[in-house]
């Protein structure tokens, strides 16, 4: 092993383990130039990803292609849709003139938006998990609504 160069042993890793010990070398980097508390790391991971924002997945995926070494033309056309489809949707009815362009099939929207709920759905026993009396009033509760 000692003729293999930092790089060909690198990438002779399996993937996972690749990406693990990226991970790990890039959380010590950013601890040691205090851009990242380790306090932050083990008490509340939660900040963490908070400045790491939805925004940031496509070049984060497109950074892990480029570690694997695969094609990042993949990457790169779906980071151009989603910016079009962004553009299409938020922005571009947004301004004066603008229309929506692209609009959801009916078949998903009835598919996919939740149905109304009977409100005065009473369910069986049976389907009131561990015999419990979920989502209804206690009696307390139900004896000043009825005198009124």
């Amino acid at each position: 092993m000692a003729h293999l160069t930092f790089q060909q042993e690198y990438m002779q890793m399996p993937p996972v383990t690749r990406a693990y010990t990226t991970a790990c070398v890039i959380t010590t980097i950013l601890v040691q130039l205090d851009i990242v508390s380790p306090f932050q790391l083990y008490f509340n991971p939660i900040l963490i990803f908070r400045h790491y924002q939805a925004p940031y997945l496509p070049w984060v995926l497109l950074g892990f292609s480029v570690l694997l070494g695969n094609s990042i033309l993949v990457d790169l056309v779906g980071i151009a849709v989603g910016h079009i489809y962004y553009f299409l949707e938020d922005v571009f009815p947004a301004r004066s003139g603008g229309i929506r362009l692209l609009k959801t099939p009916r078949f998903l929207v009835q598919l996919c938006e939740p149905r109304n709920e009977d409100p005065n759905y009473n369910p069986l026993p049976e389907e009131r998990p561990g015999g419990f009396l979920w989502g209804e009033r206690p009696q307390e509760e139900q004896q000043p609504q009825q005198q009124q």
